[in-house]
């Protein structure tokens, strides 16, 4: 007797214990383990999208991202309209001219037009400024070649410096930044179709984007943009029709005709007035590509076509737009200046290149000499050191717009939403999931990005956040996520250790608090309805988790489901392992047993439901059986536990079972339902089960009357008529009926499983004694 009080005050306060701790386990595994999750992947979302929105964040992305993307991506082929006639170190000796450019005769550039004009050129483009004045005559040659060309475009040079503000008392008040142009010789201007600078913006003494206008002159244009405006003035008349025809505001301020740009000013201004006409007409960039589309092929030819829709996205555009290279130095082809400057043999053979219709840039651009003036770093920058020249540059940008290819980086918010998103993702799944399956996982969702980083970058010249996500992101996301889930990891063991040494079947607890202490005291045989239910997939579990997780994880499970029963006053609970038998007991059959069993089962399966939409993936199987049972305590050697025996217990058991098979949740034999109206049920057919001789008619539950839908009833009715024709070996029909079902109702267990023995029978398979009666050879 001491032994049993000495017990009953150890589970007593066993039990207390156990609640709390349990409480502990279920917040914090359940709700703090979730919301943890979310906010270390929030942490490393908003971090790396602050970070690549940064000006760091940028220059990081410029630095790392994008010459990745690049190198990755390789050279490109540029458009074939496009050339390059190059000055190089070896350019004045082979012309009988002074190595320095600088120190050359001006009629020489003046024979040189002269030689593209022959070839057909386009546009005819000079990076290289004329300045100061020389040998008149020399001028006036180049000055005349170039009026007499028509298509010139010379370069103006744009400085800037900080300028100090000073007071009337000499004090400095702070700073201006000040912009000065410096033009070509006024008889030079006065002979080239257009005039324009090239500046480009350095970040770490590397190129990127460019500016195609130019917001402190009034969207003036610079010298690609008014290269291409140039080349596609041929297609006017085209470019006239469209603007009229969607009605653009300002129409009539243009020119009538090409003809009418006569002077670079006319060029100028007539760029400015398109630029601010797209500007204040946000969507006339789209509506003109539209209508051009709608054109191609009838009243537009395709070359045309293209040519139209870049000129439009010219206007469209931003200001600054970020430069696509082609490839490493000389990607644009490099035409030696002599080799078009000399003058051809009348019997010399057709010249290997071709500048027909090309808008041609003339420049310093030497591919051998890592020491050339003007030149810039790009991704290409090979490992001899040799840069693009400023005028491929210049070139790779005219390019760029000619075939509207410029990168397109991805909006500032559009950027950080991706990273947000890519962020939380990968720091959830490194910290929610195991560490042999979440550092994988997040390592292949990083590859992932990254292939669809590049596959965009190679397509569609998008430019999104690369190095961010992978070189911050990632490590931190493993990092934070694997660090917080070894210390939550730690903390739950403790506390699962402690917790899994104080549970004990609740009625038992109540027992001895109550002082029924003595084993055999309570034993009797009573009516009792039967519930069954285990966890789908304990197996797999218990593989994978370590003995404290997995008891920590029982301990949750079972908390869940004792709510419920606890709530319809459940007389007897026992735990197996991962499954748990439960009785509602009276001293004679008793219908309010039956519909107490029934109710709670019905939200069992409710609270298991909700239960695994924020734990494992957990799934509960019922069962539910009534009659005759033995309960009472069953053990010895000083320990016992309080148990069900009997057939009905054994028979509930094997219903639950039947579950796995048929793919539902809730089986009861007939008799359990049997006067209970409050609840919607459909008969399922006889079965007899593995270990009992004789057939049980099986119901499935589905509901409780009040929450029945519609739906619910008709595919009860519709069941019923199946099995009826199931019943009377009506195999076609009846499969035809199942598949029907299954056709309205694709997730029915049920009606699957009678589906697959109508085609068995079909099919000649063994029928049994008794069709109706389906006799399963598996628990």
């Amino acid at each position: 007797m001491s032994y049993l009080n000495h017990a009953s005050k150890e589970i007593s306060g066993g039990v207390a214990q156990r609640r709390h701790k349990l409480d502990i386990l279920q917040r914090g595994f359940q709700v703090n383990r979730w919301l943890k999750g979310l906010a270390i992947g929030a942490l490393v979302g908003v971090g790396g999208a602050l970070l690549a929105v940064s000006t760091a964040g940028s220059n990081f992305e410029r630095a790392i991202g994008l010459p990745w993307l690049f190198h990755l991506r390789g050279a490109i082929e540029p458009p074939p309209q496009v050339a390059i006639v190059a000055i190089d170190g070896q350019t004045g000796a082979r012309l009988g001219l002074p190595a320095a450019p600088q120190e050359w005769p001006r009629s020489i550039h003046g024979r040189l037009v002269d030689a593209l004009i022959r070839e057909g050129a386009s546009v005819i483009v000079f990076d290289i400024l004329f300045a100061k004045p020389k040998l008149k005559s020399d001028d006036s040659r180049l000055a005349a070649a170039i009026a007499q060309s028509g298509r010139v475009v010379l370069i103006e040079k744009l400085t800037g410096r900080h300028q100090p503000i000073i007071d009337g008392a000499g004090e400095r008040k702070g700073t201006v930044w000040v912009e000065e142009l410096i033009p070509p010789l006024p008889m030079l201007q006065k002979s080239a179709k257009g005039l324009a600078a090239f500046p480009l913006p350095k970040v770490t003494a590397a190129v990127h984007d460019f500016w195609a206008f130019r917001d402190s002159a009034g969207e003036a244009p610079f010298m690609p943009a008014l290269a291409l405006q140039i080349h596609t003035l041929s297609l006017y008349p085209q470019w006239l029709r469209l603007l009229q025809r969607l009605n653009v505001p300002a129409f009539d301020k243009l020119p009538l005709s090409a003809g009418e740009i006569k002077t670079p000013a006319d060029l100028r201004r007539f760029m400015q007035t398109m630029r601010l006409m797209f500007e204040k007409n946000a969507d006339l960039g789209a509506r003109i590509s539209t209508l051009i589309d709608n054109e191609t092929g009838r009243a537009i030819a395709e070359p045309a076509a293209a040519q139209l829709k870049s000129l439009a996205q010219l206007y469209a555009g931003e200001s600054r737009r970020y430069i696509n290279f082609y490839g490493p130095p000389g990607a644009i082809p490099n035409i030696p200046y002599h080799l078009v400057v000399a003058e051809r043999d009348s019997k010399a053979s057709k010249p290997a290149f071709s500048l027909a219709g090309k808008t041609v840039f003339v420049g310093y651009s030497d591919l051998f000499d890592p020491g050339q003036p003007d030149r810039f770093y790009t991704v290409f920058t090979g490992a001899d050191g040799v840069d693009l020249s400023g005028v491929e540059v210049a070139a790779t940008v005219y390019a760029n717009l000619l075939t509207d290819r410029t990168l397109k980086p991805l909006g500032t918010w559009e950027a950080f939403a991706a990273l947000v998103l890519f962020g939380c993702i990968l720091a959830s799944i490194a910290y929610l999931l195991p560490a042999l399956l979440g550092v994988p996982l997040a390592i292949a969702l990083a590859a992932l990005y990254a292939v669809v980083v590049q596959w965009a970058f190679n397509s569609t010249d998008m430019w999104m956040p690369l190095a961010t996500p992978l070189f911050a992101q990632l490590p931190s996301a493993l990092f934070i996520g694997l660090l917080s889930q070894y210390l939550l990891e730690r903390r739950q063991k403790r506390h699962m250790g402690e917790a899994i040494g104080y549970y004990v079947p609740e009625n038992i607890a109540k027992d001895l608090t109550k002082m029924r202490l003595a084993p055999g005291a309570a034993n009797k045989v009573v009516y009792s309805t039967c519930l069954a239910t285990d966890m789908a997939g304990f197996s797999g579990l218990a593989q994978k988790l370590e003995p404290g997780e997995l008891a920590a994880l029982l301990n949750d499970y079972f908390d869940a489901i004792a709510q419920p029963l606890k709530r319809r006053q459940v007389d007897v609970t026992e735990f197996r392992a991962d499954a748990m038998m439960c009785a509602w007991t009276a001293s004679e059959p008793n219908i309010a047993v039956r519909r107490a069993a029934i109710l709670a089962a019905l939200e069992v399966v409710e609270v298991i439901g909700q239960y695994q939409q924020h734990q494992f993936n957990l799934r509960a199987r019922v069962g539910l059986e009534t009659g005759w049972v033995y309960v009472g305590h069953a053990g010895g050697g000083g320990h016992f536990v309080y148990s069900v025996v009997g057939d009905c217990a054994n028979t509930a058991s094997r219903i639950e079972g039947l579950n796995k098979h048929l793919g539902t949740r809730l089986l009861a034999s007939d008799a359990v339902v049997e006067g209970v109206e409050e609840v919607l049920y459909r008969p399922l057919g006889k079965f007899q089960v593995v270990g009992r001789a004789g057939a049980v008619s099986i119901v499935e539950i589905l509901a409780k009357q009040e929450e029945a839908s519609s739906a619910h009833v008709l595919l009860c009715e519709r069941f019923a008529e199946a099995v009826n024709l199931f019943n009377k070996a009506q195999w076609q029909k009846a499969g035809l009926s199942f598949a029907s079902i299954l056709h309205d109702y694709p997730q029915d267990g049920p009606a699957r499983f009678y589906f697959a023995l109508c085609e068995r029978y079909q099919g000649g398979a063994t029928l049994p004694d008794d069709p109706s009666v389906i006799v399963m050879d598996a628990k």
